[in-house]
């Protein structure tokens, strides 16, 4: 049985991340996904744009703020190969719209200016997904195709499948949170399409209206390539009997039932249709065409650090479900048992900041932001359990 220091369940943009900041500290790391390759979810599905968050004050937005600091200091001295930095220009979507904006000015924490029917932020970028995700694991050990149904914590080390054995295990798994047997641990899953075209427009820099309008790069003399994403839809039926369920792997290998098909069709004219609202696209082909599956907290914020033995801490403070306020750390934790999750649709911009400041939690002891940390949502879900 193999035994490794720290072992990460997730190669998505997160679980890549968390490889990449482990690394500096060992070399027994083991990276695992069900899937055949990095980035084979939501990662590979998402539009990978880095923008501001717009708005009044607020934690999230600071949140946000902060991690688009980080990581575009970080693709930019780490992986500019992957970077495209040419600005992004966020377009109001109505007069409703254009007066939010206005009123947002004075808390603008980027610089920006007018242009077109829009404001231009010269710090938006795009990132290449698959090939960032590669970049961030490399000489990592990795473990693809390779589905986690159990793990359990035996002594000092977790016991994964009962076949791999890891002193401190990271959970980065996204929208499947089946290894997790927390109730608080809420997360839902946001279904999100991008595509790829092939167009004779020539797009010079990155867009945001009701969808997001990569800049294009030339392909050949008539044609150049545009990346358009991306579709959010929640799925209130069961999904099981198409490719919108987080318990296949692979899924843009696969060959997909209709209904699977009508819905990426119906996305497809959905973004096509949004995409030209911002630019004409002309003599379009559509060359590519990816799903996933985004995780979402029910406020939204991350979901990092540790996790809350319900049982064990309800057992030692029974008052808790009472709505009595019982100190973070005086809760009873899951001992060497972290998550990464909860990005969104957000995650090229929040994973690279929060994988640093959760590998530093995890390793140095640095304390974790209250509102990303675990602690918030079981707070909440504990008063709702009173008996």
């Amino acid at each position: 049985m193999k035994k490794y220091e720290y072992v990460v369940i997730g190669a998505g943009i997160a679980g890549c991340s968390l490889s990449h900041f482990l690394k500096k500290y060992s070399d027994s790391i083991l990276l695992i996904d069900k899937n055949e390759d990095v980035a084979s979810g939501a990662s590979g599905a998402a539009g990978a744009f880095l923008s501001p968050l717009l708005g009044k004050p607020n934690k999230f937005k600071e949140l946000v703020t902060k991690a688009l600091h980080f990581s575009i200091d970080y693709y930019k001295n780490n992986f500019n190969e992957e970077l495209q930095n040419c600005g992004t220009c966020r377009i109001p979507k109505n007069q409703e719209d254009e007066e939010k904006f206005q009123s947002y000015i004075p808390y603008m924490d980027f610089e920006y200016e007018k242009y077109e029917d829009g404001y231009l932020f010269p710090i938006g970028s795009v990132i290449k997904p698959y090939e960032v995700c590669l970049k961030l694991s490399k000489d990592i050990e990795k473990l693809f195709n390779y589905e986690v149904s159990k793990i359990e914590k035996i002594d000092d080390y977790w016991l994964i499948n009962d076949e791999i054995k890891a002193k401190k295990l990271f959970l980065s798994t996204g929208a499947n949170i089946s290894l997790i047997d927390e109730k608080y641990f809420d997360i839902r899953a946001v279904w999100g399409q991008k595509i790829d075209v092939l167009t004779s427009s020539q797009i010079d820099i990155n867009y945001h209206k009701e969808c997001s309008l990569s800049k294009s790069k030339k392909i050949d003399e008539n044609r150049y390539l545009v990346s358009i994403g991306a579709t959010h839809n929640r799925f209130d039926k069961d999904m099981k009997n198409s490719s919108y369920n987080l318990e296949l792997a692979n899924i843009n290998k696969i060959e997909h039932n209709k209904e699977t098909k009508e819905i990426i069709e119906a996305d497809i004219q959905k973004l096509l249709k949004k995409a030209n609202d911002i630019k004409q696209l002309n003599d379009i082909e559509v060359v590519d065409v990816k799903i996933g599956a985004r995780a979402s907290s029910i406020d939204y914020f991350p979901m990092v650090g540790k996790l809350i033995d319900s049982k064990k801490s309800f057992e030692k403070y029974p008052h808790i479900k009472n709505g009595t306020h019982i100190k973070n750390e005086n809760l009873i934790m899951i001992d060497n048992l972290f998550v990464l999750n909860g990005v969104g649709g957000r995650g090229f911009v929040l994973s690279l900041y929060l994988a640093n400041e959760l590998v530093q939690s995890a390793l140095d002891d640095k304390k974790l932001d209250d509102e990303i940390t675990n602690y918030r949502l079981f707070s909440r879900w504990a008063k709702k359990q009173k008996n």
